[in-house]
C-alpha cells in the first residue's frame, strides 16, 4: 500500500511503516491521527483517487515524538550602510509512523 498525504501545507509519499518528520500536529505522544489522503494505491494497482474515492481511503499514524529541527540562520546585510542583523529560526516538528493505509 502506498498514499500521499498532505500535513503542514505539504505533501507526502508514505507506505505503512515508515518513520515521517512533519511540521508540528497537536496531538500528544502515543496518540494516532488520520492525516489528508490526496491519493492512494495498493500493490495490485488499485487505487483510490482524490476526486470520486479520497473519503474513503484512510492512513492512520502514530505520534512518536515531538522535537524542533535544526537552526537556520537568516542573515541580511546593506552594503556600505553598516546595517547587518542575524536571526535564527528552529522549526516545531512532529515524528509519526504510519501505521495503516486502507482503500475503503
Amino acid at each position: 500500500m502506498y498514499a500521499i498525504i498532505e500535513t503542514g501545507g505539504k505533501q507526502y509519499w508514505v507506505k505503512p511503516g515508515q518513520n515521517l518528520q512533519v511540521e508540528k500536529l497537536e496531538a500528544e505522544v502515543g496518540a494516532n491521527v488520520e492525516l489528508k489522503v490526496l491519493w492512494a494505491a495498493s500493490e495490485e494497482g488499485t487505487s483510490a483517487d482524490t476526486k470520486a474515492d479520497h473519503k474513503n481511503a484512510k492512513v492512520t499514524a502514530q505520534v512518536v515524538k515531538h522535537l524542533r529541527g535544526p537552526k537556520i540562520l537568516v542573515f541580511k546585510r546593506r552594503p556600505k550602510k553598516g546595517y547587518e542583523r542575524t536571526r535564527g529560526h528552529r522549526q516545531d516538528l512532529t515524528q509519526i509512523k504510519i501505521t495503516d493505509i486502507t482503500l475503503g
